[in-house]
């Protein structure tokens, strides 16, 4: 298989699964929301997940990914080093995971009395087991790209996203309420941590790992002979230590500002306004986030190649990677967050209804994150394969710390909206900064992206023009959908016209 062919594969796969991850959630906002849980219950669930999930970047701390990277060097280099790699970052991550879920179940009275919301405390019980669950299918997903077995990491998010839908229905169809359906996320994670270790396993304890050497090695990578192998062997294994805690932090950093980003903007709204303003802002962002799924299984998908591309000294590759890439996201993302502002009041009215028309002015002031959101799914896990993640850290690090103070800012003054704002300002810092990073390790066209913005923002334009000559027509969900269908028909015949798109070659890629 060409390396064309196998990228190609791999963003095929992810995106399959990243198409069940949309669906499965699509499907549990619909029901969660119009049938099963009201808007302060909703809210109260994605507050719980949002404690949850800022405790799980403690226990996740930038190991895995660390190792994914390392996994991904010495597959080129020196293979008999990648079982001690997996094992020693797992120990890391096992350690901690006991201290950060134990801590949030012996605080979880205290937590819950700061929100002055009591079912927190038994929805914070579950969230221990939410936090092991999710940490460990994390650790099998990254470790997988690390391997540039991308297929697998898709088949790990497709067995989590079916167990959570599976598991969350059936809990709340047996009436077990937003308890019920925090364990069915619990349910789904577990599967899927289950089958990302199992293969681990397997793969770390092949002999084919073995062919150049045992675990600790007794020759270095670059064939230097030693007479003490086993000091050298002992030596070489700290030090590959070390280079795991190490590059983790960066990472770790970057995951905090993930963090801040996602969650604790959400844990902000629920502490200064209430779970039904949470309820609306999480609906908002659930609804853009599904949008940026493509580009988050090509960033994905094409990251081992960027540490390929480095470790061959063939950064012209990768250059070229990352400007097809770009360009091609730009043209997608672009006309899509025009259509979301446009489209957002009668989605949100006629979808899910009068209780969440409040979501409207998020979703709207959200669909330039979208562009954001969408460029920082590409680049992000470029930088990190490409040993840029301490600067990527700095730069999200610094940001996300914005937001935050931002958030404090708006929230009190303008509301929920205010999170929203926060979040597309410090996103516009970030993006910036991480175009200039990549762009100093590539030496990318500037100019030529810059037109290419240029033209695509022309093509939104045209389909915003005839979108909006539709709108006044949109009375239900079905006349909802053909403007949809026609802004997406229109959006298609001026991409092809403006040659930006081939969509012969498109088609041919992806058959």
């Amino acid at each position: 298989m060409s390396a064309t062919d196998k990228l190609v594969s791999g963003f095929k796969a992810n995106l399959a699964a990243k198409v069940v991850e949309v669906g499965v959630n699509g499907l549990l906002v619909l029901l969660l929301t119009n049938v099963f849980l009201t808007t302060g219950e909703y809210g109260l669930l994605y507050l719980a997940i949002s404690i949850c999930s800022v405790a799980i970047f403690f226990s996740r701390m930038g190991f895995a990914k660390s190792a994914a990277r390392y996994v991904t060097e010495y597959r080129e280099t020196d293979p008999s080093k990648i079982p001690f790699i997996v094992r020693r970052a797992l120990t890391f991550n096992v350690i901690a995971i006991a201290v950060v879920a134990g801590t949030v179940l012996a605080l979880r009275g205290p937590i819950a009395a700061q929100f002055g919301e009591p079912d927190l405390v038994w929805l914070l019980s579950i969230g221990f087991l939410f936090i092991v669950a999710r940490t460990l299918h994390s650790f099998g997903y990254f470790l997988c790209q690390g391997f540039n077995r991308v297929s697998w990491s898709a088949l790990l998010l497709i067995v989590a996203n079916l167990g959570i839908l599976a598991s969350v229905l059936s809990l709340l169809a047996l009436g077990f309420g937003v308890a019920g359906a925090l364990f069915g996320y619990v349910v789904g994670y577990g599967l899927s941590a289950t089958v990302g270790l199992t293969v681990l396993y397997r793969w770390v304890s092949s002999a084919d790992w073995n062919a150049t050497g045992d675990a600790d090695g007794t020759e270095s990578a670059d064939g230097a002979g030693t007479s003490s192998a086993g000091s050298s062997a002992t030596d070489e294994t700290e030090n590959l230590t070390r280079r795991i805690f190490e590059y983790s932090l960066p990472l770790t950093v970057t995951g905090a500002a993930s963090i801040l980003y996602k969650r604790v903007d959400i844990v902000l709204v629920g502490a200064i306004l209430s779970p039904v303003a949470v309820g609306y802002y999480t609906l908002a962002k659930q609804l853009t986030e599904f949008v940026t799924a493509p580009a988050s299984s090509l960033g994905f998908a094409l990251a081992p190649a960027y540490g390929e591309s480095k470790s061959s000294d063939n950064l012209e590759r990768a250059a070229e990677i990352y400007r097809t890439t770009f360009e091609y996201n730009l043209l997608f993302y672009i006309p899509a967050a025009a259509g979301i502002a446009l489209v957002a009041d009668p989605a949100v009215r006629y979808v899910f209804g009068e209780g969440y028309l409040g979501a409207i002015p998020i979703v709207q002031v959200l669909a330039a994150f979208v562009v954001l959101q969408s460029i920082n799914k590409i680049t992000d896990d470029a930088l990190d394969f490409l040993g840029r993640a301490r600067h990527r850290a700095l730069s999200k690090g610094g940001t996300a710390a914005l937001n935050f103070v931002l958030n404090l800012v708006f929230l009190p003054t303008i509301g929920v909206v205010g999170a929203a704002l926060s979040t597309v300002i410090s996103y516009a810092i970030m993006v910036g900064i991480n175009i200039y990073l990549i762009h100093s390790e590539l030496s990318l066209p500037l100019r030529s992206l810059f037109r290419t913005a240029l033209t695509v923002c022309s093509i939104a334009l045209g389909m915003s023009l005839i979108v909006v000559l539709g709108l006044p027509y949109v009375s239900s969900v079905v006349s909802l959908a053909a403007i949809v269908l026609l802004g997406v028909v229109s959006w298609l015949a001026l991409a092809v016209t403006s040659g930006l798109l081939d969509l012969r070659r498109a088609v041919a890629q992806l058959s």
